[in-house]
Formats: C-alpha cells, sequence, structure tokens
C-alpha cells in the first residue's frame, strides 16, 4: 500500500502533524509513506521518522490552482492508495484529486468536499493534533495510541546547559514586546548569571533580537542565533540545549518534538487547541487578567502592544526556569 499525506503549511503546525504520520506508520505498518510539504519547511520533514520520499510544494512554481493540479498529477505515476489532506483548503483537495489517489481523505471545510471520497467531521475544542488524529480514526475506525509529535534530529549540538530564547512570533500579538522582553532578560541574567541565553529565530526576525541585544545589560551572557541556523540546524541546536522560553510560536513545537523542557509564554494565542502537545518537561504561562484572553487574532487590537504579553509574571518565569538551572 502507498500512502500520500500534504502536511499543514506552518512550522508549528508541520511539527504537530508528526503525531499523524506516527499514527498513520501504527495502522498501516506496510506501507509506503510519502508526504508532500511547502518547500520552505521541507527540510524538517527529512527529521520525521517513518517516512519514504518528502516532496516539496512551492506556491511560486505551482501557483494558482491550475498550478497546484500540475503538481499534483506529475505524482500521479505513483499510484497511490490513500491520500490524507490535513489542511482544509481547496487547493490541498484539488492537489489529492490530481494524484488519482483512490481514496482521498480530509475535512474539506473550505469547499473542497467535493474532490475527496472520505470527508471527516471536524471536533471542535480540542488540539491541533487531536485533530489530526481524529481524522485517521474517522477513516480507519480505529483508536491509536501514543499520538506525540517527534522529531529526529540527525546532528544535535551540545551546548553547555545553554538557555534558548525565542521572543518572536509570525503574529503580533504573541511577540514579546520589547520592554517586557529587556527586562525580562535583565532579570534572567542576574538571577542565573553563570548561564548562556541565546535568542534564536529567523533572518526576517534578526532586528528585531538586535533591539534586546543593544538594550539588554550583562551582555556577557547572550548570544544571538537569529538568521544564523537553518531548520534543521536549530532542530539540532534545541536537542543539546537546556530549557527553551519561548513565545506560542514553531520553535516551541521544535523543541518539545525533540524532548527538551519547553516554557511557553502565551498572549492571544489559545493553548489548549496550540500549546506543545507533549506535557512532560512542560510549563505553559497565561497572565488570565483581561476579558479579552485568548482572542486568536494576529494583531492586538485593543491596546496596540499586546497587553497579555505585558502582564506576565517574570517571578513565576523564572521560578519554573530554576527547575532546569542552578542560581548563581
Amino acid at each position: 500500500m502507498k500512502i500520500l499525506i500534504r502536511l499543514p503549511n506552518w512550522l508549528g503546525d508541520v511539527v504537530m502533524s508528526t503525531a499523524f504520520v506516527a499514527a498513520v506508520r501504527q495502522h498501516y505498518p506496510d506501507a509506503v509513506v510519502d508526504v508532500i510539504v511547502k518547500k520552505e519547511l521541507s527540510s524538517i520533514a527529512d527529521l520525521i521518522p517513518g517516512l519514504n520520499k518528502v516532496y516539496p510544494f512551492s506556491k511560486k512554481e505551482f501557483s494558482g490552482l491550475s498550478g497546484v493540479y500540475r503538481f499534483g498529477k506529475s505524482l500521479k505515476p505513483e499510484k497511490y492508495d490513500i491520500f490524507f489532506s490535513l489542511p482544509d483548503s481547496v487547493s490541498a483537495a484539488v492537489m489529492g484529486w490530481a494524484t488519482g489517489a483512490k481514496k482521498r481523505v480530509g475535512y474539506g471545510k473550505e469547499g473542497g468536499f467535493f474532490l475527496l471520497t472520505k470527508i471527516g467531521k471536524k471536533p471542535k475544542n480540542v488540539h491541533r493534533v487531536d485533530e489530526y488524529i481524529s481524522l485517521l480514526e474517522q477513516f480507519t475506525g480505529a483508536t491509536s495510541t501514543n499520538n506525540q509529535p517527534r522529531l529526529q534530529p540527525n546532528m544535535p549540538v551540545e551546548q553547555n546547559g545553554l538557555v534558548l530564547i525565542n521572543f518572536n512570533s509570525e503574529a503580533e500579538s504573541r511577540r514579546m514586546p520589547l520592554g517586557k522582553g529587556i527586562n525580562m532578560i535583565n532579570l534572567l541574567t542576574g538571577v542565573f548569571q553563570q548561564a548562556t541565553f541565546a535568542f534564536i529565530g529567523s533572518p526576517k526576525d534578526a532586528d528585531h533580537i538586535d533591539q534586546f541585544m543593544v538594550n539588554a545589560e550583562n551582555k556577557h551572557q547572550l548570544k544571538n542565533y537569529a538568521g544564523k541556523t537553518d531548520l534543521v540546524g536549530l532542530t539540532n541546536l534545541m536537542a543539546g540545549a537546556k530549557v527553551l522560553l519561548t513565545t506560542d510560536s514553531g520553535p516551541a513545537h521544535l523543541a518539545n518534538s525533540v524532548g527538551i523542557p519547553v516554557i511557553a509564554l502565551f498572549g492571544a494565542g489559545n493553548e489548549h487547541n496550540t500549546a506543545p502537545y507533549n506535557k512532560h518537561n512542560l510549563s505553559v504561562f497565561r497572565a488570565g487578567k483581561l476579558d479579552c484572553e485568548p482572542c486568536v487574532r494576529n494583531t492586538c487590537e485593543l491596546y496596540g502592544i499586546p497587553k497579555c504579553m505585558k502582564l506576565l509574571d517574570e517571578v513565576e518565569i523564572i521560578n519554573a526556569l530554576s527547575l532546569y538551572l542552578d542560581n548563581a
């Protein structure tokens, strides 16, 4: 049997979908499992256990529904038996239809349901991981077990207790405000004087991180990896780190999937749906002092700078970090 899975389009969602891949392997242990993933994230797919082929998909190279169709049709000679679509989009359904897969399974929320052979009923108010797994369980009629997102780093980098910090997010409402972040870094370096704190981020986050670096005290304790690692390099760096302090973002899921402790700071996002899934060594913090929390908007329409992030308690965060670090 040959199975093709269209993975989601965001880093955190791709990491969460690794539990779905593992569940597919559980239900179909003898199957060949291939995936389609956004080209910019394709290197991460190489770290997902149990895959045969990874097909990078570029919207620039295959633009519009006609491009999606051409891409899907190029895979038709592979003769897939099942196509699972984790995105709800019409384009993902068109892609699956073009592959000629005998069975095409998805939620079809955006209207692609007429191109699917099995339409799942999306569960409400569940974690994204459980949402993906539910699609498989509805199709197979069997329960999945051990549904844990997992990536397998290829070259973990030992960092002698390095503390990673991610203050970035695709959404402004989930990003650490500059003043709050500087104050937090100054407190952390003051309390944990023997620790080294390293900022991470993509190239587009570099300017944001530079502002923290310039204004922070105790600069000798700080490093800046923003824009200096690719996704695989970041995953390997995480695998050798002591702990990650992070906003609600893709790197939170990356670190959680390789098994290091994660302290996740939530603003606009809903932690019940998108917090890192593996609960071991996970701490999730929310201020919880505003009626608008969580708003799940990408920008803060009430306060401009997200007040829910500004109200996070630094003492609680320091106490959480102290479980993994020695005070000076």
